[in-house]
């Protein structure tokens, strides 16, 4: 199949959605299809080879003019060719860590209108360009922020839409009730021009369809997978026993909490010499956070035990995940799926979560883990306690979890099921 995969890049911040992408393509090309991954806005920061393999469009930089500037639209082209050069938009891509949802619901607002929205040239462009490419069977958005592109894409290329969905809401409810409202009820309307949304989890699936009204024949769950090279367990558990986080460092993901739960295990003492790992990215705006955490782990004397490992590349990554003996989690907001419960399942680290959201769907799915409740550091010190005091349970909780991740959670099993649900798809007429 000829598959185009529409993906936003985050500039200098690592995102799920890019590392799902990506992978995603190197295994529909090892299956023996053709995609091509179109990036939009900015470069993507991977831990794997970029598949892309199209110019990057709607480059930040103009999107962003065409938003607060009505007569840049008529800008000449070649400024607008200036603007999108790569050393540009790496330089804008170092500074979207300060991008918030307050301060853009009129720009997704206007993106989500597609052709009637302030960036219909940049939407021009692309369509323009992908008539020279070979004909799509089916049209991949990474995620439903980009459901404004779906019209004119389907209508122009004759090829069926398939929208992905991966935690969009948390991102637009942090935004201020006017736009908020807006941008779920143009997101409802643009959604009714997609043939297939694809949910990571029971869960958000279900989260979604209420939300943009998608009838269950236009909905599927497809559950995310990893490349698995390079994830493999440890020779030995770890000594000193380490309690592990992994996720971007900052207060949704639960970080504080974690840290609360590691100083009230530190105070028990029933594991000897623990150690906290946190590992996973932090961006400009994170680094306040995380500077509060280190003068509480300082007050408390345990800075010494804590470790921080933010921005890793891939090998660095996977060692981390090694040196863990749990990873706890605790997003606070509801989470999509969570690759990193995979990543660290995949190097027989046992995961404790938090029994909300797709968590417990994930923990039962796997076997390679245990969830807690309530939302609270007690809670998680008392679950993950007798995984970190007990090398030989946790590694054997491990080992399951792993098991099934290798048979099931693998990029390209997920790749194989979304190609079966690609080649349902009704094909639009000539």
């Amino acid at each position: 199949m000829n598959i185009i995969q529409i993906t936003p890049g985050a500039g200098g911040m690592y995102c799920g959605n890019c590392f799902r992408d990506n992978a995603l393509v190197a295994a529909w090309r090892g299956l023996g299809h053709q995609p091509l991954m179109i990036p939009l806005y900015l470069p993507m920061t991977l831990d794997e080879a970029d598949q892309s393999g199209a110019p990057i469009f709607f480059g930040g930089v103009n999107v962003y003019l065409d938003q607060i500037m009505p007569v840049f639209r008529k800008a000449p082209d070649w400024l607008r060719r200036q603007l999108d050069s790569p050393r540009l938009l790496k330089w804008a891509g170092g500074r979207t860590a300060k991008t918030r949802a307050e301060d853009v619901g009129e720009l997704t607002i206007s993106m989500l209108r597609g052709e009637a929205g302030n960036q219909s040239r940049e939407l021009d462009e692309l369509i323009t360009w992908l008539k020279t490419q070979p004909r799509p069977d089916v049209i991949c958005l990474s995620n439903a922020m980009l459901l404004g592109l779906a019209r004119r894409l389907k209508s122009e290329l004759r090829a069926p839409i398939v929208c992905s969905l991966q935690g969009e809401d948390a991102f637009i409810d942090a935004m201020p009730p006017e736009p908020r409202a807006t941008v779920w009820r143009e997101m409802a309307e643009r959604g009714r021009e997609v043939d297939l949304f694809i949910a990571p989890s029971r869960y958000y699936g279900e989260r979604m369809a209420a939300r943009l009204e998608i009838p269950p024949a236009k909905l599927r769950v497809v559950l995310n997978g990893i490349n698995l090279d390079g994830y493999t367990p440890a020779f030995h558990p770890p000594r000193p026993p380490a309690l592990g986080f992994f996720a971007r460092m900052c207060r949704d993901k639960g970080l504080d909490l974690v840290v609360e739960a590691f100083i009230l295990l530190k105070q028990r003492n029933r594991v000897p010499e623990l150690q906290l790992r946190i590992g996973g990215s932090c961006g400009p705006t994170d680094e306040p956070f995380v500077e509060e955490l280190r003068v509480r782990l300082r007050s408390r004397g345990l800075l010494g035990d804590v470790s921080f490992h933010p921005n890793l590349d891939r090998a660095a990554k996977t060692e981390f995940f090694r040196s863990l003996s749990v990873l706890s989690v605790p997003a606070m907001y509801g989470e999509a799926f969570g690759l990193y419960l995979i990543e660290a399942l995949a190097s027989g680290v046992p995961v404790v979560q938090p029994r909300v959201a797709s968590f417990p769907e994930i923990v039962a799915a796997t076997g390679g883990g245990v969830c807690f409740e309530p939302m609270t550091a007690q809670a998680l010190a008392d679950a993950a306690e007798p995984l970190l005091a007990d090398a030989v349970k946790s590694r054997a909780l491990g080992e399951v979890g792993r098991k099934v991740v290798l048979e099931k959670f693998s990029v390209t099993h997920a790749a194989s099921e979304l190609i079966e649900a690609f080649q349902t798809l009704p094909k639009p007429s000539s």
